[in-house]
């Protein structure tokens, strides 16, 4: 598996396979600007990495929240251009939250292709913790828009425990902003009409989920710079 900090090793074919896409595709997205180039190896073979498959899940999510190819265009080109594979994994994680719940039933050998590495009973034990998988019978129900965020979360040093901690502020701070957000909404829209308000909640889901990951990003930023000044044992009496 490539992180953020590996020399990308996939090549085309690999990484189509990894994204459940196709060469054409990838080849595709490439030429529009939605993919960076690859890193050229010997004999000038190109060489993909986590990134890209991050990008490629994103542009997915986008898709299947019934954006144009257009409107990606636009949404991508708004964003950091050194945004990190696990930056876009949160991305797309935050998208997916606009979307009903996409879950599928994998067997154990769909559910690791899909995960792009092999899963050991302790791997699918936290994936369940966090609710992206769910045992049924000899299958997994999968949360298929969350299901790349978590296997990412795999290899964070964290324990459990934390990380079901964090998921629990994150889903009842999101709710409470959504609901602020959606009586804005509603005050705002309450005289216009239906196909109004249509257009103007597809135009609103987007900018409202990349003004509230920046505003996350950059809040949790000051907070990290604020707690890393501290001078080592300022919170003992």
């Amino acid at each position: 598996m490539t992180t953020d900090t590996e020399e990308p090793t996939l090549t085309i074919d690999e990484l189509a396979a990894r994204a459940g896409t196709t060469v054409r595709t990838v080849r595709f997205y490439s030429t529009k600007g939605l993919l960076p180039p690859p890193v050229l190896g010997a004999r000038r073979v190109g060489h993909y990495g986590q990134q890209h498959l991050s990008r490629l899940a994103l542009i997915e999510e986008l898709q299947h929240q019934g954006m144009t190819l257009a409107a990606i265009e636009r949404y991508l080109g708004q964003l950091p251009p050194d945004l990190s594979a696990h930056d876009l994994a949160i991305h797309r994680a935050v998208v997916a939250s606009w979307a009903p719940e996409d879950t599928q039933t994998l067997d154990r050998r769909e559910l690791e292709r899909r995960a792009g590495r092999a899963l050991d009973e302790e791997d699918v034990e936290r994936l369940v913790a966090m609710d992206v998988v769910r045992p049924d019978g000899a299958s997994y129900r999968v949360d298929a828009g969350l299901l790349r965020l978590g296997v990412r979360l795999l290899d964070v040093p964290l324990s459990q425990e934390a990380i079901l901690a964090a998921r629990t502020v994150l889903i009842e701070h999101s709710r409470a902003a959504a609901h602020e957000l959606s009586g804005l909404l509603r005050e705002e829209v309450s005289q216009r009409a239906t196909e109004d308000v249509k257009s103007l909640s597809a135009h609103m889901q987007p900018l409202v989920v990349q003004a509230l990951l920046t505003a996350f990003q950059r809040s949790l930023r000051e907070e990290l710079r604020e707690w890393l000044k501290e001078p080592a044992g300022s919170d003992e009496g």
